[in-house]
């Protein structure tokens, strides 16, 4: 059985997992545009709470939220790779099965 071209998928598999790792320890660059102005959001509107004197809980609350939306995105993405991956492995087996039952 010959093996099936999954060079891409790994690929797209690891750095999805530094992207991941890089999300759990706060760092903005995996983030989209969408996530990134939230967090910006969230900062300036906390400083400004902060500024005027109130309690930054709700700038805290949002920012909690984005980085969690953030991991669940990269999370679900990373398993639809995995899924994709394993469906091209399983299919590729199912040719060379099919191949091999042939021959007798």
């Amino acid at each position: 059985m010959g093996k099936p071209d999954t060079r891409r998928l790994d690929r797209d598999i690891q750095q999805t997992e530094r992207k991941l790792k890089a999300v759990r320890e706060r760092e903005l660059w995996p983030l989209d545009g969408r996530e990134r102005r939230a967090i910006l959001r969230a900062v300036t509107g906390g400083a400004y709470s902060l500024h005027r004197g109130n309690g930054t809980a709700r700038a805290d609350r949002r920012l909690d939220t984005t980085w969690e939306s953030a991991e669940t995105r990269l999370s679900a993405e990373i398993e639809a790779l995995r899924a994709e991956r394993q469906r091209v492995v399983n299919e590729a087996a199912a040719k060379a099965a099919k191949k091999s039952a042939g021959w007798w």
